[in-house]
């Protein structure tokens, strides 16, 4: 799967793409992310995504977020894993669910560098919903709400975008406050 993403990445546009130099870096997770270092670099030292990142490491998609992108990374918090069912993160990490998991993950990764801006013009220009399809092959909807853009999966399931545009050197995370299923 790793091979995949990379290869959708690559057929996207792939190439370092440098944040606004008007950008201040945006803190998340208690720690300022950095335009000029990537998705895992960043990542890694926000205390509220500490389960994604293990997800990440598990699913052995570390490489292919540290590469050259440029990816769109939906980024469910540490809350976020906590709001599912019981003991359904420790499932998923197991060797034996890697395929699932890494299914999951890709979900929330859109090839390409795609702001509040692109989705808010793909929104206008479709009805109030931008759509998007996932590095995993599902679509993710999005739609204006509550002072900023709702998320949703192919279930119905919907989540908050809670920090927009958080630029890397490959890319661009929007923090997310629900795990979206495929």
């Amino acid at each position: 799967m790793t091979t995949a993403l990379t290869a959708v990445a690559l057929l996207a546009g792939g190439g370092a793409i440098a944040a606004p130099k008007t950008m201040k870096d945006p803190m998340v997770g208690g720690a300022a992310m950095y335009p000029t270092k990537t998705i895992v670099e960043n990542a890694v030292n926000s205390k509220d995504h500490t389960t994604l990142v293990a997800a990440v490491k598990a699913a052995d998609l570390v490489d292919t977020l540290s590469g050259s992108g440029p990816f769109t990374v939906f980024a469910p918090t540490n809350a976020a894993f906590a709001k599912l069912p019981a003991g359904t993160v420790d499932t998923l990490v197991k060797p034996e669910n890697k395929a699932t998991l890494t299914g999951i993950l890709t979900y929330h990764v859109v090839p390409g560098r795609i702001t509040s801006a692109d989705i808010a013009a793909n929104a206008k220009a479709h009805g109030g919903t931008a759509t998007y399809t996932t590095v995993q092959g599902e679509p993710l909807m999005f739609k204006k709400a509550m002072g900023g853009f709702m998320i949703m999966d192919g279930k119905g399931d919907m989540g908050k975008i809670t920090i927009p545009n958080v630029y890397q050197s490959n890319g661009v995370i929007h923090v997310i406050d629900t795990v979206m299923m495929p």
